[in-house]
């Protein structure tokens, strides 16, 4: 596994909140990342115009290597959903995808999050590493369970995704 700093030593990835004109370019990067379901161009384009404030570009010379789109629910202002966290191939096992999300919490727009929760499902290896890794910085831990079904929701066509909350006060807690 490479390090970020090793990855990044010419270069510093710059995180930024996106703009519609990134909509295309996320589009193409999420479709490279299988097994990232693919929204449609127009619902990445959205992401990056009405809910700029928690979602986050990682772009390195020019390029956008990362993407996180996120928002906080609306019923639970202390609650941030990540709808997905896309990372290039180029940019794999540097920790992108934590950097992303520890900065994307560092926003104004965050201020009152006090949890993060996403979806996954049990065969996505990558994120299941992802949102672990990123409840040890934390010093959190994860509380997962089914949330939408194979059967209930999905009629079968897709498999389960299941609620991954990582609780921030837990770790004001252990500091304490």
């Amino acid at each position: 596994m490479r390090h970020a700093l090793e990855f990044f030593r010419k270069s510093t990835p710059t995180l930024r909140q996106p703009v519609a004109e990134d909509g295309a370019r996320i589009w193409e990067l999420v479709r490279a990342c299988k097994p990232l379901d693919e929204n449609s161009m127009y619902c990445n384009l959205i992401q990056c115009d009405h809910f700029r404030d928690t979602c986050v570009v990682a772009e390195l010379d020019g390029e956008i290597v990362g993407w996180v789109s996120a928002y906080v629910l609306p019923y639970d202002p202390e609650t941030l959903f990540v709808w997905q966290v896309a990372v290039s191939e180029k940019a794999r096992g540097t920790g992108l995808g934590s950097l992303m999300l520890n900065g994307l919490l560092h926003r104004e727009a965050c201020a009152s999050v006090k949890r993060v929760q996403t979806t996954i499902t049990a065969d996505n290896e990558a994120s299941w590493a992802l949102f672990r890794k990123f409840a040890k910085t934390m010093l959190t831990q994860l509380d997962v369970q089914p949330y939408f079904t194979q059967a209930l929701h999905f009629r079968d066509r897709q498999s389960t995704e299941h609620m991954v909350t990582i609780d921030l006060e837990e770790r004001a807690r252990k500091a304490a």
